[in-house]
């Protein structure tokens, strides 16, 4: 049997300035609704980083599952995870051109790609 490693996946936006402790603040207390999708939807791993001098947000997760698109149409669907987008969208500024949030299906962070990787 033959196991598929992880999808990597990176990310970024920018988290508007007056928005940086209120960001941290929520994210100190996540929703445990929101927790429970994310692992529920086949995300690990899931970390975000600041840079303070840019206010670049930079996400890292792994997806462990067989679907992304029904994982994240999944996750999509849950009112708790779009109340919680809707809040920390209001704090940060998409680098997608025309999204108009994180239910856009354009997307609302920008995914970056992997030109290189050791392990």
């Amino acid at each position: 049997m033959t196991t598929t490693p992880p999808r990597r996946i990176a990310q970024i936006v920018r988290l508007k300035r007056d928005s940086l402790q209120a960001y941290k603040d929520c994210h100190a207390r996540v929703w445990p609704a929101v927790l429970a999708q994310i692992k529920d939807c086949n995300i690990i791993d899931y970390s975000i980083y600041l840079d303070e001098k840019s206010m670049t947000l930079f996400a890292s997760m792994k997806y462990n599952g067989g679907d992304f698109d029904a994982d994240m149409e999944k996750m999509r669907a849950n009112e708790e995870v779009r109340k919680w987008w809707q809040m920390t969208d209001s704090m940060q500024e998409t680098l997608v051109e025309g999204s108009t949030g994180s239910t856009d299906p354009k997307g609302w962070w920008t995914e970056l790609e992997e030109v290189f990787r050791v392990e």
